[in-house]
């Protein structure tokens, strides 16, 4: 808001008082690699063979948040008060080749390392905060490398069956001597990577291995499952678009609600000045899961194109007024947690809920499209996600079996634009508009039901895309220009000239009609067909493979 004084609208994160909080200031250079990071060939399945097992080997790092009770009670700034504990073994001596991890820093998730080799480590994630499940986000720090030995790294309590690391995706590393004497930022590493099933106990839990060689001795270094996003980060875009003389001109930010521990969930508006009447309405959000950080990075390229100057950014802003809420759930984010807020529960399960208490985020968002559908119409709403087990750029959306053919249709049509505007990145053929009961309390079925006709959830991989000859990681890069792609896609969807509508209404029939072995040109409507028959011929449902 204009009026309010910038430290007091972008105060520090707020932490539950469980968590210890270290005082370092971590940030990240921004690099885009020279060229693309292509996918590694991973292993088959492998039996550990560690010098010593789990038991016999060493603790040498372990950080769990003493929490009281099974709840959320209250947070504080820097988070639990008094000294710090000293989680990490201390080193013997100047020979002592011990890596020292730390992960108590925003976004941070490594809650225990146990040596088991002089270069083998077994790492355990931390649940999400007030669960004891959704082990799959992690990002912490490494000291004390040697640059000469392999060293192999199993994290052996991921939660899900199958993953994208079984598929050639590798993790991330970032050298603070690379970042600082050559420019280097984040990198994908990992050879002989293997992702398989681990303990046989219920429910089982799956392991994760790759064999690294670090740059430098002695150096800092860290590892993360995808380019980290933190609050903080988000904090410090915002701070700089309220103080762009330009741009603040177009783009309000506002409160739109606080979070259980009382951080602001941030609502921008984007329209061009000089009034709103007659404009529809996009409503855009993203990181309802805190361990999708690629959505972070695709929302800030959104953001980019439309807060810029460039004519098509300048004519959307006159077309449309812009709802955005680039983090849902500040908290998750703040703490670490792939899938839940400090509630326990994952918030994209919550729409509809009448509970503003325990999902205020995803509870406001609907209460203020709600509100915007009695003045106007709201013509689109994306909610941005990542995806830990299916390449490329896909959509979910929303279709009816009882709805007209033409309807039925044109759910499909902004998909497919996207993908002909992002070919080498966007697939539509992985895309699916089926709306499931387990799917019901979406952000995505949510704002359907409440009457947005066109509601999507944007699927974006961890790893990378195989389409268009590519077989390679998504860099920043890659991903920010999404958001501006998904911005082209919106100026073509919405055109008044209708050549490019109707050809991708005909397309869209065609490809319906070979996925259900008919006649191109047949003919025969579609408002009678099943979704389960249009989706069935296509790899994998809605329910075996969505994030969302």
């Amino acid at each position: 808001s204009p009026g309010e004084p910038q430290a007091s609208f972008f105060p520090a994160p707020r932490w539950p008082v469980e968590c210890e909080v270290t005082q370092d200031t971590i940030e990240h250079i921004e690099w885009v690699p020279p060229k693309p990071e292509p996918f590694c060939p991973p292993m088959g399945p492998e039996q550990p063979v560690y010098s010593l097992s789990e038991e016999q080997g060493t603790t040498v790092y372990h950080s769990s948040p003493a929490l009281q009770g099974s709840c959320f009670t209250r947070a504080r700034v820097g988070g639990a008060p008094g000294p710090l504990s000293s989680p990490a073994a201390p080193l013997e001596g100047p020979q002592d080749t011990t890596l020292l991890f730390e992960s108590r820093f925003e976004s941070g998730n490594l809650q225990k390392a146990i040596k088991v080799g002089p270069y083998e480590y077994v790492l355990m994630l931390q649940p999400d905060l007030y669960t004891a499940k959704h082990t799959q986000w992690f990002y912490f720090r490494v000291q004390n490398t040697r640059q000469e030995p392999l060293y192999r790294f199993t994290i052996a309590n991921m939660a899900k069956p199958k993953s994208l690391y079984g598929q050639g995706l590798q993790p991330l590393l970032y050298s603070q001597q690379d970042a600082q004497s050559r420019g280097i930022g984040w990198r994908r590493v990992g050879t002989d990577i293997c992702y398989c099933r681990g303990s046989a106990g219920e429910p089982p839990l799956f392991r994760l291995s790759w064999t690294v060689r670090f740059p430098h001795d002695s150096d800092t270094c860290f590892f993360a499952a995808c380019y980290p996003y933190t609050y903080s980060d988000l904090q410090r875009y915002l701070r700089a678009l309220v103080a762009d003389p330009v741009r603040s001109q177009y783009c309000t930010v506002q409160a739109l609600c606080r979070s259980l521990a009382g951080n602001s969930v941030y609502l921008l508006t984007i329209t061009s000045p000089g009034g709103t009447a007659g404009k529809r309405v996009v409503v855009a959000s993203a990181r309802v899961h805190p361990g999708e950080s690629g959505s972070s990075w695709a929302m800030r390229g959104f953001l980019d194109f439309l807060l810029s100057a460039h004519a098509d950014a300048q004519l959307l802003r006159r077309l449309f007024v812009f709802k955005v809420v680039p983090m849902l759930n500040p908290d998750g984010v703040v703490v670490g947690n792939s899938r839940c807020s400090l509630a326990g529960r994952d918030p994209n399960r919550a729409y509809g809920m009448a509970l503003p208490g325990s999902f205020p985020g995803v509870w406001h968002l609907r209460a203020m499209v709600q509100r915007v559908l009695e003045e106007r119409e709201v013509m689109l709403y994306c909610d941005f996600h990542g995806h830990s087990r299916k390449n490329n750029v896909f959509m979910y959306g929303c279709d009816a079996s009882g709805d007209g053919t033409g309807t039925r249709l044109r759910q499909r049509v902004f998909p497919l634009m996207l993908s002909k505007n992002a070919p080498n990145k966007f697939s539509f053929s992985s895309c699916k508009f089926q709306v499931q009961k387990s799917k019901e309390r979406t952000g995505r079925v949510s704002m359907w039901r409440l009457g947005v006709s066109h509601s999507y959830t944007l699927e974006v991989a961890f790893s990378g895309s195989t389409l268009g000859g590519r077989r390679s990681h998504f860099s920043k890069e890659d991903l920010e220009s999404l958001g501006r792609l998904f911005c082209d896609t919106l100026l073509d969807f919405c055109n008044p000239a209708p050549a490019k509508l109707q050809q991708c209404l005909v397309e869209v029939d065609v490809l319906l009609q070979q996925q259900m072995g008919r006649e191109p040109g047949s003919g025969g409507s579609w408002s009678n067909v099943s979704l389960s028959e249009l989706e069935s011929s296509t790899s994998g449902s809605d329910s075996s493979v969505s994030d969302g």
